[in-house]
């Protein structure tokens, strides 16, 4: 089987909020073969430079575009293909867009793979160790106390086990950020995990301060309290905190998240179509399990990013816990026809050859940008 050819389709809504929402514009990556078998994949990332990481056309050793690089490969020697596209792609990659676009091909080729030889693809990760994944949903705090309040009131309705907050108005203030935890702990109760995202709103000993005055509402874990780049203080933080520290959401390939490992982060959160791909998750997990760490992803884009989520954490012993992304756009509810659902707080892993699932052309059609 060859690759005959690498589709990549910008899918945008009419108006994109300067928010933290991924919804809103992702890139498509169809890849193609002569087989008659297309391996879908997504990129979350800004969609307009990761298209062109795509369609540059061969240049010197190690600049090349990336469908020039993967047209007459054999799709299913997929970690070749990795190396090869990191390779290849790293006098301007390495890191940053590159990566983001070798992870929509990556996950497209595994997609192919699974079809080709009619097995999900959790299996080929390594395995099946559970046929739905707990979900937890994840949004922003409410504008008071109050108003987060109500959020958690409707996770509870929704039969949800678990919640994460985060941004908004949280980390300005110390009592505040008390009030609005306290919020969420009063109506999720005991019984029902709560975590924290702090959107990168302090320093290292700030930090601590606020894990100290957090940890008695029994959070699961507070997620990127500090800089993505503040490595020394992840260094200084993890040791002392009083609650698990949480991060990675913007980091890429394995050596990142080794670096966060060794830091003492002690849960770690790759995106799937943001890290590299199910290539690198899989090796993101199996360091996990050597350091005695815990993976789950962060998933908040459309179902290509949920399902490939899905089959990773399938794949993983202790990974039995997604990210579940509620929000209205239509690339997140519409774009992938047989959507996973919620089913009393969890959500079925395909079972279908590849990815298992089907993209709604339609949508596809509506919001491609020309």
């Amino acid at each position: 089987m060859k690759i005959t050819d690498v589709e990549p389709i910008h899918l945008r809504v009419p108006v994109v909020e300067e928010i933290p929402d991924g919804t809103l514009d992702v890139l498509v990556v169809l890849i193609h073969t002569d087989a008659g078998i297309t391996g879908v994949g997504e990129v979350t990332s800004q969609s307009y430079v990761c298209k062109a990481c795509f369609d540059a056309p061969r240049s010197a050793a190690r600049r090349h575009g990336l469908t020039s690089i993967l047209v007459g490969e054999d799709p299913l020697d997929v970690e070749r293909l990795w190396e090869k596209m990191y390779y290849e792609t790293n006098r301007y990659g390495r890191r940053g867009a590159a990566i983001h676009a070798i992870s929509g091909a990556d996950i497209a080729l595994w997609d192919i793979r699974g079809r080709s030889e009619g097995r999900p693809v959790h299996e080929l990760l390594g395995g099946s160790h559970r046929s739905s994944v707990r979900a937890y949903a994840s949004v922003l705090f409410g504008d008071t106390p109050d108003d987060t309040a109500k959020l958690a009131q409707e996770f509870v309705d929704m039969g949800l086990t678990a919640a994460k907050f985060g941004w908004g108005p949280f980390g300005k203030n110390a009592e505040t950020d008390v009030a609005h935890v306290q919020a969420a702990r009063d109506v999720l109760g005991d019984e029902r995990d709560l975590m924290v995202d702090a959107g990168h709103a302090w320093d290292a000993d700030t930090a601590r301060q606020r894990a100290e005055l957090l940890a008695p509402f029994n959070i699961g874990w507070l997620e990127e309290p500090l800089s993505q780049d503040d490595r020394r203080g992840y260094g200084e933080l993890c040791p002392q905190s009083p609650v698990p520290i949480a991060a990675g959401e913007g980091d890429v390939t394995h050596w990142d998240f080794e670096d966060l490992i060794q830091r003492g982060v002690h849960v770690v959160q790759p995106d799937v179509a943001f890290c590299g791909g199910l290539t690198v998750c899989r090796r993101v997990s199996d360091l996990c399990a050597e350091y005695d760490r815990r993976a789950v992803p962060h998933c908040f884009s459309t179902g290509i990013n949920l399902t490939a989520s899905l089959h990773w954490m399938a794949s993983v012993p202790n990974g039995d816990l997604v990210e579940y992304c509620l929000r209205p756009s239509p690339l997140m509810r519409k774009l992938v026809k047989n959507l996973p659902p919620l089913v009393d707080g969890r959500v079925p892993v395909p079972n279908g050859p590849g990815l298992g699932i089907e993209l709604d052309d339609a949508v596809i059609r509506e919001f491609q940008v020309a």
